[in-house]
């Protein structure tokens, strides 16, 4: 075996050695400040904290991977209601937000990994379906979100407000795509 095909399938196997430690599991709350990806998203700090919030009351679940070592790698957020029933409705249709993946563990099966576990998790509770948004200025991520079941229903102006970390609302504008995926 040559030098670069030897080194190829080392890549490959150091990549699934990695991906077979991963573990998903709901957000605790020593998670919060491992969520801000030092600093890069800091200014989600309150965002984060509400979410948590409304997870422990059932309204949201809240997942990340977790790496051994490495701390978290990953999260996916799920609304369950919210005050867009297109979006979340509580019984029939769930959202999905906040789906990040560290850069170093890109495009090697996790996002994969994780969009199937909550899938399943969302029809195990009863949804028939699960919504999404994705910027327009994202099309890998949404050839990813079709190549999973996901189709493209609506556009979504993609406006809307947050506070950041010290308490001041921010106003973002991301002009994006509404997907769903429905059990079939």
């Amino acid at each position: 075996m040559n030098c670069s095909k030897r080194m190829a399938s080392e890549k490959v196997l150091s990549e699934s050695d990695w991906l077979a430690q991963v573990r998903l599991r709901h957000v605790r709350r020593e998670d919060l400040p491992e969520l801000e990806w030092d600093g890069e998203y800091t200014h989600f700090r309150r965002v984060f904290a509400q979410g948590f919030q409304r997870a422990r009351s059932g309204l949201s679940i809240l997942w990340v991977a977790e790496l051994p070592g490495s701390g978290v790698i990953g999260q996916v957020f799920i609304q369950l209601t919210c005050d867009r029933p297109e979006l979340a409705d509580g019984m029939t249709r769930a959202y999905l937000y906040a789906f990040r993946i560290k850069p170093p563990y890109r495009n090697a099966g996790l996002g994969t990994h994780m969009l199937q576990t909550v899938w399943e998790d969302v029809v195990r509770r009863g949804f028939g379906e699960l919504t999404l948004t994705v910027g327009k200025d994202n099309p890998d991520a949404r050839r990813m979100y079709e190549r999973h079941g996901f189709r493209v229903v609506a556009e979504e102006p993609g406006v809307w407000y947050y506070p950041d970390h010290q308490g001041v609302y921010q106003r973002v504008e991301e002009p994006a795509w509404r997907m769903v995926k429905r059990i079939s």
